[in-house]
């Protein structure tokens, strides 16, 4: 039955449709089977039903290849390979397993699923492609698919097949490029890639771009794993998330966050029973994760993953990491994850050249090459890669049950000329330099999670004017905004520091860049970042930051806290920056809690979490973040003094009063303006005593009809220095 081309082309892996050659087939008036099997020294076909042999399989000539008409059988049944081996060991007996026959089993896709993989439109990839260890007519194995639509031969090797790409090779769905086999007898835990043969005769050995699981750096394999349970929305979700809820988020580097022993990474379950109850009892609503997805590189903090779908295996499994989302909800803490679609890294396990040709990404490296991070760009503009993008979102959040995502990067996608001298990026289609695919991507990637996980949310690190992030897109996705829920503020928070880090006795002159974000905070939907971005590569930390003696310095960052706290925007801090960590972030050590110590860390600390509960307390400070009618200066004049005051406003009109003094110099007897008489109660004075504060009394009178501030009403206080004193009016 077999051909000469056919023999050579199965001993050496090189043949382009194994299934249409071994197995067992019916060939004119005979029954054939024929099989692969490297290192075997006879093969026998068994009849399941009866358990005879019925043939002994030829060895083709010096070959692995074994063949042999089933007597005068002409209807195909059901059979197992009896294969015998040589012995283990010197001086012991050959030995003969049962084996089922990959090649006798049928299509592993669906013709849907097919389809739909070729449309690029199946919302879940995932489910069909990758490797899904069950059944398949009755026999236990693992159901593997993937997508290469170029290759000439791609076969499963792993620690099942002695990594001998010979041994398993797949067959090619031609309507949709992907490659598909069920291997019996491999199942959860199995290390396992795809061998994949070029057109131009080159074997690659590729991780699985949606394996579930992943071995720990710097070993590459894949782990099969079975697809983790979808979950329901949870109704505490959407409330949780809206927009007029409470959101303060505790950004977190979990290798880096705490150190077991003083030296290892802290596992999943360990970072539930500690870093979930710290985050809750400090105050915070939402976690927010580094990127979470396997990465090979530890300096990247996980900003250049090389397997989406997995979770890091440096902290533990993915039913660990579920267990940790787990304790987060039962805590009353969401979920965020950052999540990184704009680039990957071009380490020879991954995606890049994934089939001997630029599959993922851009052929042309003035699209496709990353020069700041050395990483390439996905290819938005191919229905496939696009699909696998949006598919992952979604897997996420249906998944491992996230609450929302913070995507990454986005800037470096909306521009093709993002950080590329003149001459060295394509323009799209109309000459502009926006990139319209990856526009189109992030649409319907925002598009599809709000129909398929509502209440989830998205977030954009987007640093440029671009318009419309955080607005709907149209109904066919050709226009309006992106669609992200929330953007981060760079604006506010690059002015902000920029003040900050001024000598007091200058910041008069610069009283603007505390005001001027009003002018366009409710452009979008703003969160106010102190991310990590913001204390490394010799930035320093948020303490250093600022400016005088080790008092000053406290006290300065103790008003940018109450600042930002009041400001509208949802809020982000990273770890550390809740207690004043001094030196900068290095993320192969552990935050320095030693500094707890002392008491002006211990009393940022405490006032984090004040303006937290503060902040959750009082929907003044956080219902009407993004719109005008929750915020209303009363003074952002009195630059010579460095003060500011403001109004917060409920949705029922309720009302605190927020006063900053950004210099060291108190202000007493200062008159401010406030909406109502009678006696005004204090909620926060970031220079109280309990935060290591100089605890100058306010010396706060009752309000009385004299208008002020363009406001019927005013009262007195001494303004503390350095302090962000809110007010609310008495019951």
């Amino acid at each position: 039955m077999l051909t000469e081309h056919d023999i050579s082309a199965l001993d050496h892996g090189r043949h382009d449709d194994p299934f249409g050659v071994l197995g067992m087939h019916v060939r004119g008036a005979g029954l054939w089977v024929s099989a692969v099997l490297h290192g075997a020294l006879g093969v026998n076909v068994v009849e399941r039903s009866s358990g005879k042999t019925v043939a002994t399989l030829e060895r083709m000539g010096e070959t692995a290849v074994f063949s042999a008409r089933m007597g005068r059988r002409r209807k195909p049944f059901d059979y197992l390979l009896r294969v015998t081996w040589p012995p283990l060991r010197a001086g012991d007996p050959d030995w003969v397993v049962d084996l089922e026959d990959p090649y006798r089993f049928p299509p592993v896709l669906g013709e849907t699923d097919a389809w739909l993989l070729a449309e690029g439109t199946h919302l879940r990839p995932f489910e069909c492609l990758g490797a899904h260890p069950g059944e398949m007519l009755g026999v236990q194995g693992t159901r593997f698919a993937v997508w290469a639509p170029n290759a000439r031969r791609v076969s499963v090797i792993g620690d099942f097949n002695a990594w001998d790409g010979r041994r398993h090779p797949m067959r090619l769905r031609r309507e949709c490029g992907v490659w598909e086999l069920f291997l019996p007898g491999v199942g959860k835990g199995a290390l396992y890639k795809f061998e994949i043969l070029t057109q131009h005769g080159e074997v690659l050995q590729k991780a699985d771009p949606m394996a579930f699981r992943a071995e720990l750096r710097p070993n590459t394999a894949s782990i099969v794993q079975g697809l983790p349970p979808l979950h329901p929305v949870r109704p505490a979700m959407a409330q949780a998330n809206g927009f007029d809820a409470p959101i303060s988020i505790y950004e977190v580097h979990l290798g880096s966050w705490r150190k077991a022993d003083g030296w290892r990474w802290l596992s999943y379950r360990e970072l539930a029973d500690t870093l979930v109850p710290y985050a809750r009892d400090m105050g915070f609503t939402h976690l927010e994760l580094l990127p979470v997805s396997e990465h090979p590189f530890d300096g990247s903090w996980g900003y250049q993953p090389i397997s989406l779908y997995a979770p890091t295996a440096r902290h533990g499994t993915p039913e660990d990491f579920q267990s940790f989302v787990d304790a987060a909800h039962a805590a009353g803490l969401g979920v965020i994850l950052d999540w990184v679609p704009a680039h990957f890294p071009s380490d020879p396990h991954g995606l890049a050249n994934f089939d001997g040709t630029h599959l993922y990404e851009y052929a042309d490296p003035k699209e496709g090459f990353h020069h700041d991070w050395n990483t390439l760009i996905y290819n938005f503009g191919r229905t496939e890669v696009r699909n696998y993008l949006v598919a992952n979102a979604l897997y996420w959040l249906e998944r491992f049950n996230v609450d929302g995502l913070r995507v990454d990067a986005v800037a470096s996608m909306l521009y093709r000329d993002y950080s590329r001298p003149a001459g060295q990026w394509v323009p799209n289609k109309f000459g502009g330099r926006e990139n319209l695919e990856a526009i189109d991507f992030l649409r319907r990637m925002n598009h599809t999670v709000g129909v398929q996980r509502p209440g989830a949310i998205t977030i954009a690190e987007e640093s440029t004017a671009f318009p419309a992030v955080s607005r709907p897109p149209s109904a066919d996705l050709q226009s309006g905004g992106l669609g992200f829920h929330y953007k981060w503020n760079m604006g506010w928070m690059h002015d902000t520091l920029s003040y900050m880090r001024r000598d007091p006795v200058h910041r008069q002159f610069h009283h603007n860049e505390l005001t001027f974000s009003m002018m366009y905070a409710y452009d979008e939907n703003f969160v106010l970042p102190l991310s990590h971005d913001e204390v490394v590569h010799g930035k320093g930390s948020l303490l250093s930051k600022m400016p005088g003696d080790r008092w000053q310095q406290f006290a300065n960052l103790r008003v940018y806290l109450g600042y930002m706290f009041s400001h509208p925007g949802k809020k982000l801090l990273f770890m550390g920056d809740e207690f004043a960590q001094g030196p900068e972030w290095q993320s192969d050590y552990s935050l320095d809690w030693d500094a707890l110590l002392h008491a002006p860390n211990r009393g940022v600390q405490r006032l984090v979490r004040d303006l937290n509960l503060t902040y959750r307390a009082h929907a003044a400070l956080h219902q009407r973040d993004h719109h005008p009618s929750g915020f209303a200066w009363i003074t952002h004049e009195d630059a010579s003094q460095s003060v500011l005051a403001f109004e917060r406003k409920a949705a029922d009109s309720s009302s605190l009063v927020v006063l900053c003094n950004f210099t060291p110099t108190p202000r007493p007897d200062y008159r401010v303006g406030v909406p109502q008489g009678g006696r005004w109660e204090l909620l926060i004075n970031t220079d109280d005593v309990v935060y290591d504060g100089s605890a100058l009394p306010l010396n706060l009178s009752e309000a009385t009809p004299e208008p002020a501030h363009g406001r019927p009403f005013s009262l007195r206080l001494t303004l503390p220095p350095l302090a962000c004193v809110i007010l609310r009016p008495g019951a």
